[in-house]
């Protein structure tokens, strides 16, 4: 495995390259991972409706292993380009700019799951899970949805640290497993995995004519995503710059 001040140093190198990737292809590839992460919140919803919330967790890692090995932008990860910033290596500027292409694909492609699972039937036998999970994520006050979404990304990020410390597809999945499974079976919240449950929830209730327990657009906008971003980015920034604090401010 790479040493963890090896890690730091290629992530330093890594957010030089996201910072310089042309704005088109990152957004494309951001929309993937949006569409990885939501697929994933498909499986565990039903996973979760299925058997229990133990299983939901089980089944979530999936999502980001494939943003790991297939290859694309998730917001919360990219959090970790502060490490670039830090050696200025990157300026703040380019560092926001890649940040809000990513969140504009992330957001793209889970939405897009969202409708198409909908759309497609595959939540109709759990269309009550779905629209009570997207409800309890609208009903969390500002303060806690914010709190959830640091306490998330830490541990997302530490899923991607430990990912970058294997050198082979098994062990960068076996690395991000746990700490994406704490996260789930925790209720910590997930801005890009939010992307897709709310959505989902909203239009399963519609479909399925389900009483939607005061979940609206604008109480999944206002009252959840936007706390749990802002609680992503300072999770996620905190990881990389006690990384950065550890492991590289010295050198």
């Amino acid at each position: 495995m790479n040493p963890p001040n090896e890690i730091a140093r290629s992530f330093g190198e890594l957010g030089v390259k996201k910072a310089g990737t042309p704005v088109p292809r990152a957004f494309l590839l951001a929309i993937l991972a949006g569409m990885f992460i939501a697929f994933a919140g498909v499986g565990s919803t039903i996973a979760g409706a299925a058997v229990n919330k133990l299983a939901g967790a089980c089944v979530f890692p999936a999502g980001l292993a494939m943003v790991v090995i297939a290859g694309s932008e998730l917001f919360t990860g990219d959090n970790l380009m502060v490490v670039s910033l830090l050696e200025k290596k990157i300026t703040a500027g380019q560092l926001i700019r890649t940040l809000i292409v990513v969140y504009l694909g992330n957001l793209v492609g889970a939405a897009l799951v969202a409708v198409l699972a909908v759309l497609g039937g595959t939540l109709d036998p759990w269309a009550e899970a779905a629209v009570a999970a997207a409800a309890a994520k609208a009903s969390l006050p500002f303060a806690a949805a914010l709190i959830r979404g640091v306490m998330c990304n830490i541990l997302v990020c530490i899923a991607v640290w430990m990912a970058a410390a294997a050198k082979e597809p098994v062990g960068k999945i076996v690395g991000l497993y746990f700490p994406i499974m704490v996260f789930v079976l925790c209720g910590y919240e997930h801005c890009v995995a939010n992307m897709y449950y709310l959505p989902a929830g909203i239009l399963a209730a519609a479909r399925a004519g389900l009483e939607a327990g005061g979940l609206t657009w604008g109480r999944a906008l206002l009252g959840n995503l936007l706390p749990v971003s802002l609680g992503n980015l300072i999770g996620g920034m905190g990881v990389g710059a006690a990384y950065w604090l550890a492991y590289l401010r010295s050198e």
